[in-house]
């Protein structure tokens, strides 16, 4: 789902030899604050009905170990949907940042699947890679493991696109901060001809609309150069500096190692 994935305003994309998710505590709220979330969580529903509180896995953080050179750190909170929809205000508790998850999807030119986001969702007419919202695991006493990353991007790239794959057959790529702290992992996938993808995504939108509903991405395009996403209509995410690194290591899969989740 990526129907409240964060407005980016730029990113740094980090490369890491070692990836850590370890389980950290929401800030917690005053009666004041609840009040108020609440309050913000109730007009946002009135104004899209559709909306729904559902867990997420929210970011808390982003940083590297200076006893484990190179190995980046993810603190992530389990939360619910409407710690999204209060304004971003400095030394607020209320909103937290965005963890989220993403695919790399490469056609066997070298080029780089982009979809653009259905007007029905939180960001119309946006391009961006396959995405989705962080989820944490449904028993509340167990860890977030990068495995589970990794098995929600797949079923993204799948929703989305209409390609099915193992999770396995994703690699571990990168990982962006957003100047909001928002987060992403971000995957990348085997290349695969550009006419399948088309056909795949095709039919999906096939099915979606034979079935009474919108696809969250409603066309997609294959983009490999700057040119190429200045055609594009705006808004166009942070997809140039993800392109530029996709483009100068474009099977930059660096071997990342994935250690056991910890609990903070």
């Amino acid at each position: 789902m990526t129907d409240r994935l964060p407005l980016f305003t730029g990113i740094e994309l980090l490369p890491a030899a070692r990836l850590r998710l370890v389980a950290g505590t929401p800030p917690p709220l005053s009666a004041a604050e609840r009040t108020a979330l609440d309050d913000a969580w109730d007009a946002a529903v009135r104004a899209r009905p559709a909306l729904f509180d559902g867990p997420v896995a929210a970011s808390g953080g982003l940083h590297f170990d200076e006893d484990q050179p190179g190995t980046c750190v993810l603190t992530w909170l389990r939360a619910t949907y409407r710690r999204y929809v209060p304004r971003r205000t400095a030394g607020s508790a209320l909103w937290l940042p965005h963890l989220f998850v993403s695919v790399l999807q490469p056609a066997e030119d070298g080029s780089l699947l982009v979809g653009r986001m259905a007007p029905w969702t939180s960001s119309p007419g946006r391009w961006q890679l396959p995405s989705g919202t962080g989820e944490p695991p449904a028993d509340a006493a167990a860890p977030l493991a990068v495995a589970d990353l990794r098995a929600l991007a797949a079923r993204e790239l799948h929703e989305e696109v209409g390609t099915l794959l193992p999770p396995a057959d994703l690699t571990l790529w990168r990982v962006s901060r957003g100047r909001q702290g928002d987060v992403g992992v971000l995957f990348l996938a085997p290349p695969r001809p550009e006419t399948q993808l088309r056909e795949r995504h095709a039919a999906l939108v096939a099915a979606e609309r034979a079935a009474g509903r919108e696809p969250e991405l409603e066309q997609i395009a294959f983009v490999r150069t700057e040119v190429d996403l200045a055609a594009l209509a705006d808004p166009r995410g942070d997809l140039e500096p993800i392109l530029r690194a996709f483009r100068e290591d474009p099977r930059s899969a660096p071997g990342l190692v994935v250690e056991p989740p910890q609990v903070r």
